[in-house]
């Protein structure tokens, strides 16, 4: 059983077809292309060479290459077998390769990408993502001297109280607890009042 959805043809199409064209339809909507750009700037400024601009941005780096690259760069000797000929599946163990060792840089779990957001093009934002990500975990490391990619991290600061400071916050009432010196909104009327007649 099929759905048509208007505008698209008179082909009824299948159920997951709908929720593919719906997916890639947002996914295109939620690209940035100033953030890709800027991941793109980042990644040729770590390797030291230019990246193909004239090539769309998920192809540049659909075969892991040079997120392998950009890896042993951040963390020499991390990924030591790069494929660089070969089909579809030694191309996605490039890919693999390098989301073991991004993770192992430091970047958040939640923030690297699955290897089909990027070899099927199903996500590319999330692509984009990690590596910002990536360019935030850098600026935090010791032996990173790079160029800057998006915010720092922010680094843990600790505060330390006394125990009459812990005390005296527990005397405080703050306006969550429904206290606002008295103000309430007894009186105040919204709009004209329902007249109920029977």
């Amino acid at each position: 059983m099929g759905v048509c959805v208007q505008g698209l043809s008179e082909r009824p199409l299948k159920q997951s077809s709908v929720l593919t064209f719906y997916l890639n339809k947002e996914s295109k909507r939620r690209r940035d292309k100033a953030l890709e750009a800027q991941a793109l700037d980042w990644v040729e400024a770590n390797l030291g060479e230019p990246v193909d601009r004239k090539t769309p941005y998920e192809d540049v780096l659909r075969d892991g290459i040079i997120l392998c690259n950009l890896m042993n760069k951040l963390m020499p000797g991390c990924i030591k077998k790069i494929d660089k000929k070969g089909g579809g599946f030694a191309l996605m163990q490039n890919i693999e390769r390098f989301q073991e060792a991004a993770k192992k840089y430091g970047v958040p779990v939640n923030e690297v990408f699955q290897t089909v957001d990027l070899w099927e093009r199903k996500n590319i934002p999330q692509v984009t993502l990690c590596i910002h990500a990536l360019g935030r975990v850098a600026q935090t490391r010791e032996d990173y001297t790079g160029p800057t990619l998006g915010p720092k991290m922010a680094e843990k600061q600790s505060r330390e109280f006394s125990e009459d400071q812990l005390r005296e916050g527990r005397n405080v009432i703050s306006l969550q607890y429904g206290s606002n010196k008295g103000a309430s909104q007894a009186g105040l009327n919204m709009g004209k009042q329902r007249m109920i007649n029977d």
